[in-house]
């Protein structure tokens, strides 16, 4: 059941204030959901490539590399779903659709889509933006870490070839 809550009809602290609440639960959830999943999709791809390396496995390796990635791109799909769900249960953006493409602009900061939320709850934007630029650097460091492994392993699997 969506929540309602009023808008204001110009600027208000009290408005702003319950919007920077509000954006501050939603940063958090995100935050914490980002952190778990990342955390479990690194943990897997660092104990299974371990295993592979021991074994000479090198094919596995590069596949388990381009599975984590697929599973850090769903990751941040369901993070926007999430952004959006929000926003429908706050009754800011009733129609689904624009609320997924909403978030997703801000997400990913490109902005593709107009400011559509209503008076007193513009802040969110900026609540979702953030979520979005800490999530995508937080999953390219992983990723970083990640391609060493992937190097390695390459190295390894053709080091005896001359190019």
């Amino acid at each position: 059941m969506p929540a309602i809550l009023p808008t204001p009809s110009g600027f208000s602290f009290t408005f702003l204030f319950i919007d920077i609440i509000f954006g501050l639960i939603g940063l958090t959830i995100i935050l914490v959901f980002h952190g778990s999943a990342l955390n479990h999709i690194l943990m897997r791809f660092e104990r299974l490539t371990l295993v592979n390396l021991e074994k000479k496995q090198h094919n596995r390796i590069f596949f388990h590399f381009y599975v984590a990635f697929i599973f850090f791109a769903l990751i941040h799909v369901s993070e926007i779903f999430i952004w959006s769900a929000l926003i429908i249960w706050l009754n800011l953006i009733p129609d689904t659709v624009q609320a997924i493409l909403f978030s997703g602009s801000c997400y990913t900061t490109v902005g593709f889509v107009q400011d559509i939320l209503p008076t007193g709850w513009k802040s969110m934007a900026f609540f979702i933006a953030f979520t979005g630029l800490f999530s995508l650097a937080w999953t390219t460091s992983v990723m970083i870490g990640m391609t060493a492994i992937y190097k390695q392993a390459w190295h390894i699997k053709y080091v005896h070839r001359k190019f």
